[in-house]
């Protein structure tokens, strides 16, 4: 199969490296430097170019291509890029990165399947910080630990939520305490040592 990967950053090195890996091959960026974020043994094909070109696409393999990712981190050019893949070439399967939340409704007006990490990540931060003491993270369960740290002139002992300690001759409200959020702990996952 031939898939497309518009964007050759963090997220775009990536995809590329794991479609490559399945035997995908194109990845597609304007700046010849963007490839140096792919792993040295990757072996697929990189075009270098302005997305929005129609040459640049033809080169990438577009009139052909089974799948496009858009995945730059500038929202309209994914959801360009996105849109002409889908009505022009009939590209079947299209999907795009949304990287900042305010643009979504330019890829939702499109009809186009959005990948958006930002809300993903923020969301499932909430679901882990509102669950209880204890949280998993992937197949490890995270534990709530006890810490004594220094800030600013500050110092606390952070230890379960609720009964955290202050000692400073500063008042609560002069270090933005307020009952609601005095306690504090630091989640350590099982790999690391205190």
């Amino acid at each position: 199969m031939n898939m497309i990967v518009i964007g050759c950053g963090r997220v775009g090195a990536q995809l590329a490296y794991r479609l490559y890996q399945q035997g995908h091959k194109v990845v597609v960026d304007p700046v010849a430097e963007a490839f140096e974020n792919l792993p040295a043994d990757f072996r697929g094909r990189t075009v270098e170019g302005e997305v929005l070109n129609q040459d640049v696409l033809r080169r990438a393999g577009i009139e052909q291509a089974d799948g496009l990712a858009a995945v730059t981190s500038l929202d309209p050019v994914n959801a360009v890029v996105a849109h002409v893949a889908r009505t022009v070439y009939h590209v079947p399967t299209v999907v795009v990165r949304n990287y900042n939340p305010r643009w979504r409704v330019i890829h939702e007006a499109f009809g186009l399947p959005v990948i958006s990490s930002t809300s993903w990540g923020a969301q499932r931060i909430e679901e882990l910080l509102t669950q209880g003491d204890g949280h998993r993270f992937g197949h490890q369960l995270a534990a709530v630990s006890r810490y004594r740290f220094r800030c600013g002139w500050a110092r606390f002992s952070a230890g379960r939520p609720g009964r955290s300690t202050r000692s400073s001759t500063h008042s609560n409200k002069s270090l933005g305490f307020t009952p609601k959020n005095r306690s504090a702990a630091v989640v350590s996952s099982p790999r690391f040592t205190k």
